[in-house]
């Protein structure tokens, strides 16, 4: 009959099960293997069967069981054999083997020095506390971006290390291999007298792109030592091993971190890496830009050069733009005050009369390295020039789309251009019109916005103006020059389209200044009350604004007071004892003259020079004056019966130390004229 598993008939053999390891502790994570072994089991076949405490029996046919511990696997294991020849009788269950499995234990590293002396090394020492059967495994690299790089120790946990840089180990021990936690890293460093020391030449925060530049390796105290260098760089160029890596034109390519460090030619070892340069190349062109783009004659301009990134070491030069044609760029000329550059990145322009352009770049370093000449800009005036003009025709600053407009450039040159500047800030030349000859003609329906002005090949600018074509049905007809003050200047309203019109509305700086049905505003004589936007409006249908400039003439100004038409109630005694003392001298010498001498005397500040002047000759001589006024003196004749005439020039101020008086003297007799001249 034959027996149920629950009849197992118990042998006398008897299991034991072992742990086959030489560990007293187990972590999580280590390979362990247990066996069964049975007692006085002679020669017979064994299967055998494994069970714990905290579960199920497990089955299993072999004498070994290996498994990789967790935190799970804590208890108690135990075996038990079972015949092959009879299934149904087996071993008792064997006594148990406890596992207790802990966490992973870590490797703590230890070193005799942290600074490495001169050619001497570092001892490093790696352990695990809590049990034994360990060898270690240590890993180094240079530095925290570097990678590591396995280095095994001796069986007593010991390195010698001479390299400075981080350092960690790990206990390993088994087979498979089972590893420790990673102890922390420790830094080793080198104690060395000598020190790498990079440097920048030029010293600039930014490099620009084109500029020379040397990085410079010094060794600090390694005067009397032979050494090689080393270089390191994040950028894409690789330095050679020389003292000095130099680059004559740096591009952006040249970007990155630059270090370097020594060694020594005789033992080889090497100095620490010098702190890191970051290198930046940028690109730059400046940008100029003028304090005002419309001039009145005589106006000083500042011109104002930036840089985007600006930096120490800059000068900047300033140019004036020269007209190159055919085509429609420029020459620079550099201005004789900027010979040198200036340390102020603006410049005055004093005295400006007329349209101009002008460019500016900066510059550093010896040899000087500039950057690119930025875009011209220019200064606008409205006067017009002998040597250069731009006429508009139809003459007016506003006009319809349906306009054909000509602008005609008029001077000594035989080439010209027309240049416009748009109120987006762009510079354009004629060339998107049509240029013939001297004349650019704007097409029709063709919306313009623009200031105009002429370029010679000659290198001349011409006045500028400022004329718009609009798509509207009314326009406001200005001139397009300045009007000078006291003339008369008549605005009108035009249609595009002839119809009968009411009233006609003119306003100035949006103020209603006349309201009919005339279609003109006159003003018999300007004044700069006159000056402004001016509109006009015709049924609802509203203008665009222009402007309107009154130039005023000044008089010439003069500290001292305008000698008036009598000069004798003015000058008084004066003049009566300077014609005295003048004519005794003419007197004398009225029958030799010679060639203009020139005298100067003294009293209290005043000065005065005379000439004289041979027959039927008449010569007046006024030192910064540009106006004079004639007066006639007669003075009674004498015992010669000469009628001595005498004439009296007013003239200006000069230079604060007077009035020029001019005085004529004609002898009936003789002949003889002579000119005096005084100031007082």
């Amino acid at each position: 009959m034959k027996k149920s598993q629950s009849d197992k008939e118990d042998l006398t053999n008897r299991a034991v099960v072992s742990l086959q390891t030489q560990w007293t502790e187990i972590y999580r994570e280590e390979t362990i293997t247990l066996s069964c072994k049975i007692v006085d089991g002679d020669d017979s076949e064994w299967e055998y069967e494994w069970g714990t405490t905290s579960s199920d029996t497990i089955l299993k046919h072999s004498e070994h069981f290996t498994i990789s511990v967790t935190a799970n696997n804590d208890g108690d294991y135990k075996c038990r054999g079972k015949l092959k020849t009879d299934p149904h009788s087996s071993t008792e269950w064997s006594a148990p083997v406890t596992v207790r499995v802990s966490e992973p234990p870590e490797a703590e590293l230890r070193a005799d020095v942290r600074d490495i002396p001169l050619g001497g090394d570092a001892t490093l020492t790696c352990s695990v506390s809590s049990s034994s059967g360990w060898s270690y495994q240590y890993l180094y690299r240079r530095d925290k971006s570097s990678n590591f790089v396995a280095q095994n120790a001796n069986l007593s946990g010991q390195l010698r290390v001479s390299e400075e840089g981080l350092y960690q180990c790990r206990g390993r021990r088994g087979n498979p291999p089972y590893y420790t936690k990673y102890s922390e890293e420790i830094m080793i460093n080198k104690k060395n007298a000598n020190e790498a020391v990079l440097t920048l030449h030029p010293n600039w925060s930014e490099v620009y792109r084109g500029e020379t530049i040397t990085l410079r390796c010094d060794i600090k105290d390694g005067a009397n030592t032979e050494w090689e260098y080393e270089w390191e760089t994040t950028s894409s160029d690789k330095p050679s091993k020389q003292k000095e890596y130099s680059i004559t034109s740096v591009y952006v390519s040249h970007t990155g971190n630059y270090r370097c460090r020594g060694r020594r030619k005789s033992d080889r070892s090497s100095t620490k890496w010098s702190r890191p340069i970051s290198l930046t190349v940028l690109y730059s062109k400046p940008v100029l830009t003028v304090s005002q783009s419309w001039l009145s004659p005589g106006d000083s301009v500042t011109l104002s050069c930036d840089v985007k990134h600006p930096s120490a070491g800059w000068r900047f030069f300033w140019y004036k733009a020269i007209p190159k044609l055919p085509g429609d760029s420029y020459n620079y000329e550099l201005l004789s005050e900027s010979r040198n550059g200036t340390e102020k990145h603006s410049y005055i322009v004093h005295g400006e009369t007329h349209t101009s352009g002008y460019a500016c770049r900066a510059g550093r370093g010896d040899p000087v390295k500039f950057t690119h000449y930025s875009k011209p800009k220019f200064v606008w005036s409205g006067g017009s020039y002998l040597a250069a003009s731009l006429t508009v025709s139809p003459d007016r600053v506003q006009h319809f789309i349906s306009d054909s407009v000509s602008l005609t450039c008029v001077g000594n040159s035989s080439q010209w251009r027309v240049k416009m500047f748009h109120k987006d800030g762009s510079l354009k030349d004629c060339s998107q019109d049509k240029m013939t000859g001297s004349t650019c003609i704007i097409n029709q329906y063709t919306e313009r916005n623009h200031v105009y002005w002429c370029e010679s090949g000659s290198g001349e600018f011409s006045n500028a103006i400022n004329t718009t074509k609009q798509n509207g049905d009314i326009i406001l007809v200005t001139p397009v020059r300045s009007v000078t003050e006291g003339s008369p200047v008549s605005l009108s309203c035009k249609l595009r389209y002839a119809e009968k019109v009411s009233n006609v509305f003119f306003y100035q700086n949006d103020k209603l200044i006349q309201s009919d049905t005339r279609r003109e505003l006159n003003i018999s004589a300007v004044s700069k009350s006159d000056e402004g936007f001016y509109k006009c409006q015709i049924s609802g249908r509203e203008s665009s604004q222009s402007w309107m400039s009154v130039k005023v003439i000044r008089p010439v100004s003069s500290s001292f007071p305008l000698i008036p038409m009598n000069v004798g109630l003015i000058c008084g005694v004066v003049i009566i004892i300077l014609l005295a003392l003048l004519y005794r001298y003419w007197q004398s010498k009225a029958s030799s003259l010679k060639r203009p001498v020139q005298s100067e005397s003294n009293d209290q500040g005043r000065h005065g020079l005379y000439q004289n002047v041979s027959q039927h000759e008449h010569y007046s001589t006024l030192l910064h004056a540009d106006r004079c006024v004639y007066e006639t003196i007669r003075i009674s004749e004498d015992s010669t019966g000469d009628d001595h005439i005498y004439e009296s020039v007013e003239g200006s101020e000069v230079a604060q130390t007077g009035t020029c008086l001019n005085f004529h003297m004609h002898s009936k007799s003789s002949q003889n004229s002579v000119v005096y001249t005084v100031f007082i």
